[in-house]
C-alpha cells in the first residue's frame, strides 16, 4: 500500500507507523470509571470494514503525522492531510 504523504509523495507503507483511529475521542480523566473507560478506548478498539479516518506516522520521511482517510477492504485511500496545520 502507498501513502500520499503531503511533503514527500506517495510513499510505502512501511516507512509509517499505524495510530489507528482518526475519530476516536478521549475519555475525560475526572470521571468515576476513567480506568475503565481508558483500558476500553486504548485495548477495545473498533476494527470497521469499509471507508475509515486513520492517523499514520511518517517516521521514515518527513516525521509529520497525517490522517488518512482509506478503504480498510480494497485499501484504496480517498484523501491525505496533516493532523495538524503546519
Amino acid at each position: 500500500m502507498r501513502l500520499p504523504c503531503p511533503f514527500c509523495g506517495p510513499r510505502d507503507s512501511a516507512e509509517f507507523a499505524y495510530l489507528g483511529d482518526a475519530d476516536a475521542t478521549r475519555p475525560a480523566a475526572d470521571t468515576p470509571d476513567a480506568g475503565r473507560a481508558f483500558f476500553e478506548a486504548v485495548y477495545l478498539r473498533d476494527n470497521p470494514a469499509g471507508r475509515h479516518r486513520e492517523f499514520w506516522y511518517h517516521a521514515a520521511g518527513c516525521r509529520q503525522w497525517l490522517v488518512v482517510e482509506r478503504d480498510t477492504l480494497s485499501h484504496e485511500i480517498f484523501a491525505a492531510h496533516l493532523a495538524r496545520p503546519a
